[in-house]
């Protein structure tokens, strides 16, 4: 009988910290779409000590790459072994390439953000995106 041939550990945090920014960064520009301004941290006219709409985006944003890095590195891992079924694979780049088209149509239009204010909002949704992503990774490598 063969043995089981895996990814090496590098390239399955690689690729689970690119897809958890790619969709932290799509989440980000839906969530601006829909009026949840990352880019209220830093509003002074704000009377609240902190917006609720910009926690409601920190969290959203960092629970998506967070999950999408444990996801994409355990299914990484199952797909390389021959464990994954073909539906969910086919399922999978359905769900991906639909959520990167709403991104691009939400990146296609006119910003509802000042530009700092937007810059700033999306290199924090960069940067969070990728310590979450890899934070998921990392846990679901240890736990496999």
């Amino acid at each position: 009988m063969a043995e089981a041939i895996y990814f090496p550990r590098h390239l399955v945090l690689a690729v689970a910290v690119v897809s958890g920014v790619l969709l932290a960064l799509a989440v980000h520009m839906l969530g601006a779409r829909f009026g949840l301004d990352l880019g209220g941290l830093w509003r002074s006219d704000a009377q609240d000590f902190m917006p609720a709409d910009a926690a409601v985006a920190w969290w959203l944003i960092g629970t998506v790459a967070f999950a999408s890095g444990y996801f994409v590195a355990a299914l990484m891992h199952h797909a390389v072994s021959g464990r994954l079924p073909k539906r969910t694979r086919q399922f999978l780049i359905g769900l991906g390439v639909l959520v990167l088209v709403g991104a691009g149509q939400a990146a296609s239009a006119p910003s509802p953000l000042p530009t700092v204010s937007g810059v700033l909002a999306g290199l924090t949704a960069l940067g969070l995106g990728g310590v979450m992503a890899f934070c998921g990774a990392l846990f679901a490598l240890r736990r496999i």
